[in-house]
């Protein structure tokens, strides 16, 4: 499987390469009318430890470059490969739709669930109409109207995050961007049905917290979850952004860090490379990743749903008081 169009990350490239020169050989192979099979298996195994080598040694800051990588799937991309008989609801009774949230009911297998889920865009046009992944406050609100009907009618709700946070900008905070996605939170803490979160991509901010409270929490393998992203922090913290790869090092937000933490329930695995080098691939894993989870989930009763639900977001940090912290 090759990887989408695109100039590829700059570890990437002794792939890429490879990739070109297969294609330039089966080309000539075809035109020639000779067999080339041998030598095309040999550059086919090649670039498969080329690419198992190159996943061994990911640093943190790669992670966070494949989370935004080109070709990567998006949440419809996921939405389309593996749910069924999905209809998307628009609006958030107020005033407007967001198309950088969407959310709706489909078929997991044969089990109803919820969506809900951050959507980017796959060129300039549809970035522009989805904001770049980032939803203004009616789209969180759109997200716990349909997140309060799916408990209505006792449908498990499934969160897809894939934001680099929550739209800042003036007319969002006129409208109330920060209690919107408390006022998510909250609610979410207290659905009366399975709520289980999945990081496709970039988890940033309260953007990702926005539909990120649930009873499972999984990340696929290259993705980041972070109270915000590399380059900010090290805006914040030095003044410049292109420290954000020396950052990235320290920051604790890859998969990885927060299962070692205890944060995160279960790393989804990816191809080889990122998921973008096989998108089916990825979007079999998340499919039956979810479809256990679900699973365990439905044999709790609510009490018992609510009751570890408060259990685990009650031990989320580590923190200590002012006689612990001088001894």
């Amino acid at each position: 499987m090759t990887s989408s169009k695109g100039p590829g990350l700059e570890f990437e490239q002794p792939v890429l390469a490879l990739d070109a020169k297969i294609e330039e050989m089966r080309a000539f192979a075809a035109d020639a009318g000779i067999d080339l099979g041998s030598e095309l298996s040999k550059l086919v195994k090649k670039r498969a430890q080329l690419l198992h080598k190159a996943q061994q040694k990911l640093t943190p800051w790669n992670r966070v470059e494949l989370a935004r990588r080109q070709g990567r799937p998006y949440a419809m991309d996921h939405i389309s490969a593996s749910f069924t008989d999905f209809v998307e609801l628009h609006g958030d009774r107020a005033f407007g739709d967001d198309p950088a949230i969407i959310s709706g009911f489909a078929k997991l297998g044969d089990v109803p669930v919820c969506l809900v889920a951050h959507q980017k865009g796959r060129d300039t046009r549809e970035n522009i109409q989805r904001n770049f992944g980032m939803p203004h406050p009616e789209g969180y609100r759109k997200a716990l109207r349909v997140m309060k009907l799916a408990e209505r009618f006792r449908r498990p709700i499934i969160c897809l995050v894939d934001t680099p946070g929550a739209f800042p900008g003036i007319g969002a905070e006129e409208r109330g961007q920060a209690q919107a996605i408390a006022e998510n939170i909250l609610e979410m803490t207290s659905l009366r049905v399975p709520v289980i979160v999945a990081v496709l991509g970039e988890g940033a901010s309260g953007g990702a917290l926005g539909i990120g409270v649930g009873d499972r929490l999984l990340m696929f393998e290259n993705s980041w979850y972070c109270v915000i992203s590399p380059e900010g922090c090290a805006a914040i913290l030095w003044g410049d952004r292109q420290m954000a790869k020396d950052v990235a090092s320290h920051m604790k937000l890859t998969a990885q860090d927060l299962k070692s933490q205890g944060l995160v329930d279960r790393i989804i695995p990816e191809p080889d490379g990122g998921a973008h080098w096989d998108p089916a691939e990825a979007q079999a894993a998340l499919k039956k990743v979810l479809m256990e989870e679900l699973e365990v989930l439905s044999k709790l009763s609510v009490d018992e749903l609510l009751a570890e639900r408060f259990e685990r977001y009650q031990h989320v940090g580590v923190h200590l008081d002012a006689g612990e912290a001088k001894r």
